[in-house]
């Protein structure tokens, strides 16, 4: 079932697979612990904290482009505030460990995150959708009508 509230979009960079992006999700640089889970979550660093927190976490998902296209979910569970190492401002998106893979849809490349109405946002792929054509050539398949 696709997120509920106002979602957030965003490139992954040097990850060229689903399952990639799940194995760097394991490193320790990459989760942090929150009071309300047992386990550590996934955390994106960011720059900027999104306006729109209340809405996004209502139910929002943060989706993934990987290769040119948006290909999968995870929800967003919590957005907080960080102090980097340099002494800037920085914000962490929390994120469920789940990744719901989604109908792959060609996305441009853009500069850190976007809001993403639910309206737009593609939907999940069942089990029996899942395919494994590489991404490149998903892509040049959707971008041919086919």
């Amino acid at each position: 079932m696709p997120s509920s509230g106002l979602n957030l979009i965003k490139l992954v960079v040097g990850v060229s697979s689903v399952e990639e992006l799940a194995e760097r999700q394991k490193d320790a640089h990459n989760t942090r612990k929150h009071p309300q889970h047992s386990a550590r979550l996934p955390v994106v660093h960011t720059r900027t904290f999104p306006r729109q927190s209340e809405e996004i976490l209502q139910g929002g998902s943060l989706y993934r482009v990987i290769s040119g296209l948006i290909q999968c979910r995870q929800q967003v569970l919590d957005l907080q505030t960080e102090t980097r190492a340099d002494g800037t401002q920085g914000t962490l998106i929390l994120l469920s460990p789940e990744i719901i893979r989604v109908e792959p849809r060609a996305m441009r490349p853009f500069q850190g995150w976007r809001y993403l109405k639910p309206a737009d946002a593609p939907p999940d792929m069942t089990n029996t959708q899942h395919t494994s054509l590489p991404p490149h050539l998903q892509k040049e398949l959707m971008l041919l009508g086919l």
